[in-house]
C-alpha cells in the first residue's frame, strides 16, 4: 500500500495489536498473529527489540504474507531498515529512536508512526511528518514497568490538538478499554491482553466489540 492507502487503512480499522513472542503465553507468535487477523483486526504490530537483524527480518518477511493476505496494516517497532526490507506499511518510532524527519528522508512513503507521552511530542512529531502519534501509557503496564502512565485524561487533553490519527497504549484491557474509547479513541493499541490470552480470537473479537459498538 502506498502512503494514502495506509492512512485510509488506519483510519478504517480499530483494534491495534502488538505482538512479541514473549508475551505470546508460550506461543509462537505466527501463531497468535493467525488467531488475530482471523478476529478482524487490521492493524499489527510486530515488536521485538532483541532479535539478531536476520531473524528479525525473517519473522517481519513471515507477518507480511498473512497481513498482507487480509489487507491488514504492518508496522515494524523501531526498525526503518527491517521495516523497508520486509516490504512492511510502516514503522513506529519511540523518543529515542531515529527521528521521523530523517525517516522521512530515507522513506518519504512510509507509514510512520511516533510513540508521545506529552501534548509536547506528540505535537513535535506531528509537525515532523509522522503518519500517526501513539498515547501512554495510559494506563500502567507491564511491558514498560517504569513508565509513568498518563491516565485517561491525558486523551482529553492532547487529542483535540492533534490533525492527524491516533492510537493509545498502556496497560489497555477489556476491563479499561471503554474508558479510552468513550473519550474519542479510535484505535486502542493492546498487547498482552490479546497475545497473551488463552483465546487470542476471542479476546480480540470483544476488544474490537467494545470499539466499534
Amino acid at each position: 500500500m502506498n502512503l494514502a492507502q495506509c492512512l485510509a487503512s488506519f483510519n478504517q480499522a480499530d483494534l491495534y495489536v502488538v505482538i512479541t513472542e514473549a508475551f505470546c503465553a508460550g506461543r509462537r507468535s505466527l501463531e497468535v498473529l493467525e488467531g488475530v487477523l482471523a478476529a478482524g483486526v487490521r492493524i499489527v504490530q510486530l515488536r521485538e527489540k532483541d532479535l539478531e537483524d536476520r531473524r528479525l527480518y525473517e519473522l517481519a518477511l513471515a507477518f507480511r504474507q498473512p497481513t498482507a493476505a487480509v489487507g491488514a496494516l504492518l508496522i515494524i517497532d523501531d526498525r526503518l531498515d527491517i521495516a523497508l526490507a520486509a516490504g512492511a506499511d510502516g514503522v513506529h518510532l519511540g523518543q529515542t529512536d531515529l527521528p521521523v524527519a530523517a525517516a522521512r528522508i530515507i522513506a518519504p512513503d512510509l507509514f510512520i508512526g511516533v510513540s508521545s507521552h506529552s501534548l509536547e511530542e506528540a505535537l513535535a512529531a506531528q509537525e515532523s511528518g509522522a503518519s500517526y502519534v501513539n498515547l501512554g501509557p495510559i494506563f500502567p503496564t507491564a511491558t514498560k514497568p517504569q513508565a509513568v502512565s498518563l491516565g485517561v485524561e491525558a486523551i482529553s487533553r492532547i487529542a483535540p490538538y492533534l490533525k492527524i490519527p491516533w492510537s493509545t497504549m498502556g496497560g489497555i484491557n477489556q476491563s479499561n478499554i471503554a474508558q479510552v474509547v468513550a473519550r474519542g479513541a479510535r484505535h486502542p493499541a493492546v498487547m498482552s491482553a490479546v497475545t497473551a490470552a488463552p483465546d487470542v480470537l476471542a479476546a480480540a473479537r470483544a476488544l474490537r466489540e467494545t470499539i466499534i459498538s
